[in-house]
């Protein structure tokens, strides 16, 4: 089977402040920046990695089958960092973290031995977005 991940989707509430975090506190490198009718696609990604690709996307836009009170809901679970996460790797946590905390990432939980075996920090987005960045061994 040849089948890759070539995207993911994360919701943002505010384009431009998703694009500074992800450009420039994760490091992420811009792929394409789609406005169309007040609302933004923006597509960022690791540099080294091409063929993988996360979507930041406006909530609920509308025609996508949502109601209101979905919309709702999928806003009050943002805020509480409950609706969407991206699982991210790299070989040095304690400076990873370092890095995203000087830059003003806000922190959820400070580099952890877990007992599932990983070493890990969490961020949240400015959307409440879980960001969750393993240590990889």
């Amino acid at each position: 089977m040849d089948i890759t991940i070539h995207a993911c989707f994360l919701p943002h509430t505010d384009a431009d402040a998703s694009l500074t975090f992800y450009r420039d506190v994760v490091g992420f490198e811009v792929r394409n920046d789609v406005g169309y009718g007040g609302m933004r696609w923006i597509t960022v990604g690791p540099p080294g990695q091409p063929e993988l690709s996360v979507v930041l996307h406006p909530v609920a836009v509308d025609g996508s089958g949502i109601t209101e009170e979905e919309r709702r809901t999928i806003l009050e679970m943002m805020a509480k960092g409950t609706y969407a996460s991206l699982v991210l790797a790299t070989p040095d946590i304690d400076g990873t973290f370092e890095r995203l905390q000087a830059k003003g990432a806000e922190v959820v939980q400070e580099p952890t031995d877990q007992p599932y075996g990983v070493r890990d920090c969490a961020f949240r987005d400015p959307a409440g977005n879980m960001l969750r960045i393993q240590e990889r061994a």
